[in-house]
């Protein structure tokens, strides 16, 4: 075992998940100051073949491979050839936790099935991500982030303003998803703690996009097909053009609503009993608007953010570029420089979690394809003879 700092400190996880998900789940579980291995087939995690903006001489990684496998090492193994399906189940022999997202059935195939591990392992944590459950006509469908957007009504909620569908960017069911593996995880180690005993631990994006929508998925006795649901709150909440830029203002309560006002220098707006709830203001959004867009228009983005300052919850609308060195960002240590074999040197995430007691060690660069194969066979026992076969025999990289 590698030895490292952090609460998951000794903890070792096989991570044989792809694309965002599962990949990012045990990214966070490295966080922790869990030694992670990203086993990836010969041909690498297909996020690895996305078109890459990365300057030339790094553009044959992706930027997004290397944002969500940051913190772990890598392996290559070519899980059709039977030897290494082998040495998979050898290394979970020595693992506390394996994640995968493979489709239900594949598992067995490989010999890599829960019930095919427990005997050999019983206090391993296995961790089975999913598309849509690995039950009912849906268990073999693949599952996507976006598809899963379709299928679970978060296009139509997004949308319902325009008149279309629409998908919500930035991959939010697979990085729910993530945070339910991660959580899930915890939990099972914690339980294991207790009773000495491994478990199966189930994610499925689609159990990620139902969750992300307990507020909506709520369907009373008595209600008819199509009752609205969506929970934004209407009226003055929203993102407004400035003179320069743009800006989001959030003014539901109260006090924000009567600062929000005086702010804009409308206090008729905020002295009137017609508008003095958020259900009443978005039900006549349509005599506010336009004098707070009005209003809005009179100074920048930024120059209104300094006047609302901490009285009315509000940003200037910025690039993801901005957070690299704002000061809130940067005081916080939130941002680190990693180095990594083929892209070099690069400013990325640190660790999203802090702790007093146990903070984990800084995380390394996301992996270069079978960068740590023969380290990590040697610590999982194999000798240098066993090592050079199974390169000879393309069971490894």
């Amino acid at each position: 075992m590698v030895s490292g700092a952090g609460p998951l400190a000794g903890i070792r996880v096989l991570d044989l998940g792809s694309y965002i998900a599962g990949p990012y789940g045990s990214a966070l579980l490295a966080d922790l100051g869990a030694d992670v291995l990203k086993i990836e087939s010969p041909d690498g995690d297909q996020l690895r073949q996305y078109p890459s903006t990365l300057p030339r001489q790094a553009a044959s990684e992706s930027r997004a491979f290397l944002g969500v496998n940051r913190g772990k090492r890598g392996l290559v193994l070519d899980l059709k050839r039977p030897q290494a399906q082998q040495v998979l189940r050898r290394l979970a022999r020595q693992a506390d936790v394996l994640i995968h997202s493979l489709r239900p059935s594949v598992p067995a195939r490989l010999g890599i099935g829960y019930e095919q591990l427990k005997p050999e392992n019983p206090r391993l944590i296995y961790c089975a991500l999913s598309g849509y459950g690995e039950r009912g006509p849906l268990r073999d469908k693949p599952g996507y982030d976006q598809v899963l957007q379709g299928f679970t009504g978060i296009c139509t909620f997004q949308g319902a303003q325009r008149g279309n569908p629409e998908i919500v960017l930035g991959s939010v069911v697979d990085f729910y998803a993530a945070a339910l593996i991660a959580y899930g995880v915890a939990a099972a180690l914690f339980h294991r703690q207790r009773s000495g005993a491994g478990e199966y631990v189930r994610v499925s994006l689609l159990q990620a996009a139902l969750a992300m929508q307990a507020q909506r998925f709520i369907w009373a006795e008595g209600e008819e097909p199509g009752v609205e649901r969506d929970m934004r709150s209407g009226g003055v909440t929203g993102i407004y053009p400035a003179r320069e830029g743009h800006i989001y203002v959030s003014a539901n309560t109260p006090h924000f609503w009567q600062a929000l006002c005086a702010a804009l220098e409308l206090p008729e707006l905020a002295s009137d009993a017609r508008y003095d709830t958020i259900r009443k203001r978005a039900g006549r959004a349509a005599e506010i608007l336009p004098k707070v867009r009005a209003a809005f228009l009179s100074r920048t983005a930024l120059e209104w953010e300094a006047r609302l300052g901490e009285r009315v919850p509000c940003s200037a609308i910025r690039p993801i570029e901005a957070m690299f060195d704002h000061p809130q960002v940067a005081g916080n240590g939130w941002v680190r420089e990693y180095e990594h074999p083929v892209a070099g040197r690069y400013r990325g995430l640190a660790s999203p979690l802090e702790f007093s007691a146990s903070p984990p060690e800084p995380a390394r660069a996301a992996p270069a394809l079978g960068e740590h194969t023969r380290e990590i066979l040697r610590e999982g026992g194999f000798s240098d003879d066993e090592i050079e076969q199974l390169f000879a025999a393309d069971c490894v990289r």
